[in-house]
């Protein structure tokens, strides 16, 4: 199965935390990183994506064939977004796109297989986080596969 984590664009500040637009800046990292990822996606990869306004405008870059998923929304935790995905046995590949902190936890546990909240890596805004599982000798292994910003590209 492949898991790949996409954290928004920048946002402007403000309130509803919801209603945040993407900045000037974060439509061109969007952009950037939809066209890197575009070509490279697994055929029939699922799109779930937060309801809030900077994820959807997000994904926009790439694609408008995706669904809204709360689970993967501002409140949701790597539990509800893994279980949401269906990692790590529902097969294919999914794209999630989302929020910190969620997202850095969700990326430390699958790297250290420690619990969430005990760790929690820094995903920088509109990166993405390529994860695969395997199997090797009868042993289930997690690689991260990429990881890229928009200013590398």
């Amino acid at each position: 199965m492949e898991l790949i984590l996409w954290r928004h664009a920048e946002a402007a500040e403000g309130t509803p935390d919801e209603m945040r637009a993407l900045t000037d800046k974060g439509r061109r990292q969007a952009e950037r990183m939809a066209h890197f990822i575009s070509g490279r996606l697994p055929p029939n990869t699922r799109i779930l994506v937060s309801p809030a306004l900077r994820a959807q405008q997000t994904v926009a870059a790439l694609t408008s064939h995706f669904i809204t998923a709360p689970n993967v929304g501002t409140h949701a935790t790597p539990q509800t977004a893994l279980a949401a995905a269906g990692w790590p046995m529902a097969g294919g590949s999914v794209l999630l796109v989302g929020h910190q902190p969620w997202m850095g936890e969700l990326a430390a546990t699958l790297m250290t297989e420690q619990p969430a909240g005990t760790n929690i890596w820094s995903i920088k805004k509109g990166a993405i986080w390529w994860f695969s599982r395997r199997e090797r000798e009868g042993d289930y292994q997690t690689v991260l596969r990429l990881v890229i910003s928009p200013d590398q590209l």
